[in-house]
Formats: C-alpha cells, structure tokens, sequence
C-alpha cells in the first residue's frame, strides 16, 4: 500500500514539473472562497461566487506561466503590506497616545511622531523636509 501511495506521488510531481504550484495568493483566494461559501449559506445568492476565486486559485496552481503568476503575487504582496503598514501605524499611534503625537506630512503623506506637551513646535520632515507648526 505504501509503494502505491509512492508511485501516486510521484506521478503527481512529475505532472507540476514546471507549474507555478500554491504560493500565499492561492492561498488567500481560497481562504475567500472559504469566507463566500459561509457567507452563501445565509445570503444564498453570493453562493455560485465563491467558486470563482476558488477556479483562479486553481488555474495559478497549475498555470506554467511563472512569470506572470510572480508578477500577480509581487502586486499582492504589495496591496497586502500598505494595509499592514496602515494596521501598524495605527497600533503603534495607539500604544503611545499618552506620550506622543502623530502628525501626517502635508506634502509626502509620511507620519510625523513629537512627543506630547511641547507647545507649539516646528515639525520637520525627515522624507522632505517640509516644516509644519503644530500644538502638541
């Protein structure tokens, strides 16, 4: 029995030489299927959506076109990281709300951290080097 799930095995590695395979996006596409699929149960008609992420999962599974494949994962991983970057900041403003202040540059959108309890200062972008005046 061992020796049949070996020869199965093989046979399917053999089959994805040269295919993208699972990365994180494929992942996350059937984790949203997953998500559409509960959600179907209760809104019936969003139901026959949740195969749609599903099937494109699939297709980049066994797609032989890497470099494209790369290239849909790199803009996700990009989209991913700017909402971690927002979730962080916005945790980080959180944790010191009672010892700082967090401004957002005018002009290069950068957020500016001064401590609290300062008066009126002159902020300077480090990015840019925009000053701004500012009550801490």
């Amino acid at each position: 029995m061992k020796q049949f799930f070996q020869k199965i095995t093989n046979r399917i590695r053999i089959w994805m030489y040269g295919r993208y395979g699972q990365d994180e996006l494929s992942i996350c596409l059937a984790w949203v299927s997953f998500a559409i699929l509960i959600i179907g149960m209760f809104v019936p008609i969003l139901y026959p959506l949740a195969f749609i992420p599903l099937v494109w999962s699939l297709f980049r599974c066994f797609s032989k076109n890497t470099h494209k494949r790369q290239q849909e994962r790199y803009a996700y991983l990009r989209f991913k990281n700017k909402i971690k970057a927002a979730f962080r900041i916005r945790k980080r403003m959180w944790q010191e709300r009672k010892t700082h202040k967090y401004y957002k540059c005018p002009r290069c959108k950068t957020w500016l951290r001064v401590p609290k309890g300062k008066g009126k200062i002159k902020i300077t972008c480090s990015k840019c080097k925009t000053e701004i005046t500012k009550k801490t």
